[in-house]
This record gives C-alpha cells, sequence and structure tokens, in this order.
C-alpha cells in the first residue's frame, strides 16, 4: 500500500457520503469584508483565463470562477460523487471535470495559467509530487493560490467544540480513528515556500484572514461537524456529540439567538518562475 492509499482511500469515502461537506461548511462564512473564503480564492486569480481547480469538491469555486467570461475551467477531485454535484452547476456545463489524483493529474504540461485550491492541498500526502505536478500544468508564470485552514478564531464555539470532538474521538475504538491527511508544512508560509521552490516557483505570499461562521447553533453545528474526524464515528456517537455541543455553548449564546464562531483561512500564492 503506497503512502497515499489508507489517507485517499478514507477521503473518498467520507466524500461519498458527504459530496458538498466543505461547501456546506464554508459557503456562508464571511470575512471582515463580506467575502466568503472561496470569493477570496477566487480574486486570487482575477484575469487568470486557464483555470485549473485541485480538490474542486462539489465545484463551488468553479462557479465563483465561471461567472469572469471566456474562462477555460478544469477541476479534479477524488470523489466521483463530488464531481457529480459539481456536473449538476449549470455554469460549469463547459469546464472538464475529471476524477483523478493530483499526484498524477490528467492533463497536459502547461495547459493552464492559474491553479487553485480551497482547503485541499492541506489534506493531500506526497505533497512534493503534487507540487511537482501543479508545476508541470501551469504556463510559465502561473500562479498558484489556495486557502490552507489555520485555526479557531473569535468566540470559543469552535474551541469547545474541539475539546468535545477530542474526547469523543477518544473515546471509540481504534478503528474510528482516521488516517494522517496531508503534510503539516503546507499550514505555514515557511513550510509551503520549503515544498514549492525546488519545482521552480518564486516565494509565497501569505494572508491570513478570519473567517465569521456564527448564527444559529444549528447552523454552526453544520459548519463545525464537517470535520474529518466525524467520520468513523457511529451514529450514537455523533448524536452525543451534538447534544454536549449544543449545551456546551448555551453560555455563547447572545440575545439574538447567534453563536459566535470563527475560522482563520491562510491565503498563499506563489508564481511559476
Amino acid at each position: 500500500m503506497t503512502k497515499s492509499a489508507a489517507p485517499e482511500d478514507f477521503l473518498r469515502a467520507f466524500h461519498a457520503e458527504h459530496p458538498a461537506v466543505t461547501a456546506e461548511a464554508f459557503g456562508s462564512g464571511r470575512a471582515p469584508d463580506g467575502r466568503s473564503s472561496y470569493q477570496l480564492l477566487c480574486d486570487q486569480v482575477a484575469g487568470s483565463r486557464r483555470v485549473l481547480d485541485l480538490g474542486c469538491g462539489d465545484g463551488l469555486l468553479l462557479e465563483l470562477l465561471a461567472r469572469e467570461e471566456g474562462r477555460r475551467l478544469a477541476g479534479v477531485d477524488l470523489s466521483p460523487e463530488s464531481l457529480a454535484a459539481a456536473r449538476r452547476r449549470p455554469a460549469l456545463a463547459g469546464a472538464r471535470l475529471a476524477v483523478g489524483r493530483a499526484q498524477e493529474l490528467p492533463f497536459a504540461d502547461g495547459g493552464f495559467d492559474a491553479c487553485v485550491s480551497h482547503l485541499a492541498l492541506m489534506l493531500m500526502n506526497d505533497i512534493e509530487q503534487v507540487a511537482a505536478e501543479i508545476a508541470r500544468v501551469l504556463a510559465p508564470g502561473g500562479l498558484l493560490a489556495c486557502a490552507v485552514g489555520g485555526g479557531p478564531v473569535g468566540g470559543e464555539a469552535f474551541e469547545r467544540f474541539g475539546r468535545l470532538l477530542g474526547r469523543a474521538v477518544d473515546e471509540a475504538p481504534a478503528s474510528s480513528r482516521i488516517p494522517s491527511l496531508g503534510d503539516r508544512r503546507t499550514r505555514s508560509r515557511a513550510g509551503l515556500d520549503e515544498i514549492l521552490r525546488p519545482v521552480g516557483f518564486g516565494p509565497v505570499r501569505w494572508r491570513s484572514v478570519p473567517i465569521d461562521l456564527g448564527g444559529p447553533v444549528a447552523r454552526v453545528w453544520d459548519s463545525v461537524s464537517g470535520f474529518y474526524e466525524l467520520g468513523p464515528l457511529d451514529t450514537a456517537a455523533v448524536a452525543r456529540l451534538r447534544a454536549d455541543f449544543f449545551a456546551a455553548v448555551a453560555d455563547l449564546t447572545t440575545p439574538e439567538g447567534t453563536v459566535p464562531c470563527g475560522f482563520t483561512v491562510h491565503l498563499a500564492a506563489a508564481r511559476l518562475r
């Protein structure tokens, strides 16, 4: 079994059950300027005509990219179920959507001006090979722009959820533990520089943005419960975790009925020399 086999098998199984989980968790979140993390990433590649979405999921980011006329869009993802959801978006009728691995991209050399990846690059193993493939399919001067997850920010809801989730996982059988996902270096500017420079990219630009995921407690639960660690938990364990979370954030609820909850997204970009 290769280094990537177990994580990729897990991700395929998870997204077969939850094909739009990332869009559902983060699509309604907003940065201080009112943009979603998807829109922030889309704006990073404004003017690029040929754009590849790496780990495109259900196609929300590609749909935003399609608003710029004349673009040639492509997306690749491990999950056939997520891609089926993407194909149902009318705006993506002309996009090339392929089931595939980032380590073996099914595209020709130099075929794209930009590559984007929303909360997906950080989940990929064999990251040096991923970087080499991105460099291969980008034209000289091409731009890689990605969003990677940071941590909780603003309010304690995410932190409380994290503690409850950790306890639920600790109490579950060993078979309910997820495999190691991704390479920690993708979550820092220095680490991403270390990965990208050897394949020809210039210095990484890095910006951290708080994303407001607050709202009614049920909506906040829908956001935080998209974590992969919930995937192997049985129905009863998830139900207990949900009840515990509702109770744990009761004192955080505002008079308007909302629970403050925030998450940091790091926006990174580097240009191929």
